[in-house]
């Protein structure tokens, strides 16, 4: 997968299409990741100690990879990505105006 944890994307598709948000993880084997306030669905808590309560938390949930796109930290675009080879290490670029993403 070319999104790696701590990207900041850009949704293009589905019910939260134009936000931004940074990558707090990524699940590989299904192509998911999940975004920081993208795809927000209620979870019912039950209290499991005494004393402790449940309720209903606001949870963010796994979307697939390809509705989003990087967002170039120089341009500001979102783009796609493209991988160049420097000194025996492999670099992400931005497709669009051809800067290095960290």
């Amino acid at each position: 997968m070319k999104i790696k944890k701590g990207d900041t994307v850009k949704v293009l598709s589905g019910n939260d299409k134009g936000k931004t948000g940074e990558v707090l993880d990524v699940i590989p084997k299904t192509q998911k990741i999940v975004v920081k306030g993208v795809n927000i669905r209620k979870k019912h808590v039950k209290p499991r100690k005494q004393g402790e309560e449940g309720g209903i938390i606001p949870v963010e949930c796994a979307i697939h990879s390809s509705k989003v796109n990087v967002v170039c930290p120089k341009c500001g675009k979102a783009t796609r990505i493209g991988y160049q080879i420097e000194k025996d290490e492999k670099v992400r670029i931005c497709k669009k105006c051809g800067a290095k993403i960290k």
